[in-house]
């Protein structure tokens, strides 16, 4: 006896060859397919892109996608063509002819999914065009970018209304993997989402492990990290300046890593270059100012590294999302210092923006820094800031893995408070210290600052330490940094109950050098062959080659793993392992059928 499937179900099985739905993809693609308008937050690597992908081809009618990401959508479209999706894109990389014969096949059905710049969509062309044509939905991807608050801001985004007013019958559906609850409100606004149903699908992502530290030796620090933990792995090191990327890069390249740098003052052939061999090739590790990220879908990033402070909560989350997208295990690693604070805040504070956008900005870092000083569950204080929230440690962060010493800071910071209340609060972290500590030089006497009640009060702590005792007191609030006055650190209202002996202050106790911790994972679960799996993974090579597209467009590693665990022998049982849809099936499982073949004939050795 058979079970009458619905449409969604079957496009997903027969389709892109996924047995089931997860999180809410099933709730969010029927009401679409219904006509309802949907805002959707999912996690990266959760599924967006089947909430709109699905419903496009179970609507009668092309499916539009809004999209960013211009230098990306060749391989999106790649990827839905592999599946036998009727796909294209329109963007200004397109010469004229192949634009029109795009808006030919769109005006005569013969597309499923088209993906559109939203400064093209915007044109009064496009919008003529689109009226002419049968339209399932609108998917505004990276919802996010509408917030002018957000680090994604991109101003076409904010003209995205007039599709309710153009086409007010026709579905829309916003999706983005960050957004806070200020963020969120303000996409419903500047979208005219007001009447749309939002899911929120938790932005919990369980397989990577945050890790947060002090840096003492940056480069020293990183090359640790991957000679330990990934030697041949791709991934992404975020840094803060253009030309730091490359100078990490090209250091990175001299100790053994395939490292390429990317940031928006590259020429822009040279940063599609660098793209694609990141997408295409495996191992390589892309350097980068924060251009570089979004919507990338390389399934296989095992890590992110931070070598300078995030902005935002938001940049840290969506940046470090794009690690294990797999869902297996992958690392999420950063390194600050309290320079990275006066950097940022100086960034801040030369920027063109209001003095509302300043002051939202501000508490912003603030919450980072106070990710980075918490000494309780990082996760559990991630998930807390966008709303969501988990009832016990998630042992898979650094704080959970090795539990962060604390000490008694009371008395240590009502005499740093004290210090910069007494010397006028118009000097920085390293003229505090030497009073502090008493040091004897020129400037503290010419300020009179030997003369001091607290001069010489703090020798029983060291400079780094000091230094530790300073940064925890800015990153909680206690002190603000003067950029006016070089650096100044100046009290804050929220001192004052410190200083009168009203509250006390554990501060974190920072070891010396904070030893790099090896996954404990194997690269391999047990009952896979290792000689199958990397024949496996050369097919795929050769296939993703002689169409020039990523190996992960052909099957993702889940479904190779799949293949050595149940050593499918026709194309029946082929048809069983996750990710293999119909189109899949006749285009690549008698390949990979011939290679599990040729390697069960081998005799054992």
């Amino acid at each position: 006896m058979t079970t009458q499937l619905s449409p969604a179900l079957d496009t997903l099985q027969t389709v892109f060859g996924y047995s089931d739905f997860r999180l809410q993809q099933e709730e969010i693609i029927e009401g679409l397919i219904a006509g309802h308008d949907t805002l959707v937050l999912m996690p990266t690597g959760g599924g967006k892109s089947l909430c709109y992908q699905v419903p496009a081809l179970v609507r009668e009618g092309c499916g539009i996608v809004v999209s960013p990401l211009i230098a990306l959508m060749q391989d999106q479209v790649d990827a839905l063509q592999q599946l036998g999706v009727r796909a294209s894109y329109l963007n200004s990389t397109l010469p004229a002819d192949e634009a029109y014969r795009v808006e030919r096949a769109l005006l005569t059905g013969e597309l499923d999914l088209l993906y559109v710049a939203p400064e093209r969509l915007i044109q009064e062309r496009t919008l003529t065009l689109l009226e002419q044509s049968k339209i399932a939905l609108f998917a505004i991807d990276e919802a996010h970018c509408v917030s002018q608050w957000g680090h994604d801001f991109r101003a076409d985004y904010l003209q995205l209304s007039i599709l309710h007013q153009r086409f007010p019958q026709i579905p829309r559906i916003a999706l983005t993997a960050t957004a806070d609850a200020r963020t969120r409100q303000e996409i419903i606004q500047r979208l005219d989402l007001a009447d749309a149903k939002q899911f929120i699908a938790g932005f919990d992502r369980p397989n990577i492990c945050y890790r947060i530290a002090l840096k003492h030796n940056p480069r020293q620090q990183l090359l640790r990290f991957l000679k330990n933990e990934h030697p041949k792995d791709a991934g992404i090191i975020y840094c803060l300046s253009r030309k730091k990327t490359e100078d990490i890069a090209a250091w990175l390249n001299t100790q053994g890593f395939n490292a390429l740098p990317y940031h928006a003052g590259l020429d822009a052939k040279l940063r599609a270059t660098h793209q694609s061999r990141f997408l295409r090739e495996e191992g390589i590790i892309m350097v980068a100012t924060i251009a570089f990220g979004m919507g990338i879908d390389k399934p296989d990033v095992r890590f992110v590294a931070h070598l300078d402070l995030p902005k935002t909560v938001e940049s840290y989350y969506q940046e470090t999302g794009r690690a294990g997208r797999d869902g297996q295990p992958a690392n999420a690693w950063m390194i600050y210092g309290l320079q990275d604070v006066i950097k940022l805040r100086q960034m801040m504070d030369n920027s063109q923006g209001s003095e509302e956008h300043k002051r939202a900005e501000q508490q912003r870092l603030n919450a980072m820094l106070g990710l980075c000083e918490i000494t309780s569950c990082r996760r559990q204080a991630l998930l807390h800031y966008f709303g969501d929230s988990l009832t016990q440690n998630c042992g898979n962060c650094d704080s959970c893995l090795n539990p962060v010493a604390t000490w008694d800071g009371t008395e240590a910071a009502q005499m740093a408070l004290s210090t910069a209340y007494r010397s006028g609060q118009r000097f920085g972290v390293n003229h505090l210290i030497d009073v502090l500590r008493g040091v004897e030089n020129e400037r503290i006497t010419q300020l009179g600052h030997d003369q001091l009640s607290t001069y010489g009060i703090g020798k029983k702590l060291d400079a780094n330490q000091w230094r530790s005792v300073f940064r925890q007191l800015v990153a909680r609030g206690y002190l603000s940094v003067d950029m006016e006055r070089y650096n100044a650190l100046r009290l804050q209202d929220k001192c004052r109950p410190l200083l009168r002996g009203e509250e006390s202050l554990d501060l974190r106790r920072d070891p010396v050098q904070a030893p790099a911790r090896k996954q404990t994972k194997q690269a391999l679960p047990d009952d896979i062959d290792v000689a199958l799996w990397e024949a496996l993974r050369e097919c795929r090579r050769e296939l993703a080659e002689e169409q020039g597209i990523p190996p992960y467009i052909i099957l993702h590693d889940r479904s190779l793993k799949e293949m050595c665990q149940f050593l499918p022998q026709n194309l029946a049982e082929m048809a069983q392992i996750s990710g293999i849809g119909e189109r899949k099936l006749d285009k690549y499982g008698a390949e990979f059928l011939n290679v599990i073949h040729a390697h069960l004939a081998e005799p054992v050795t």
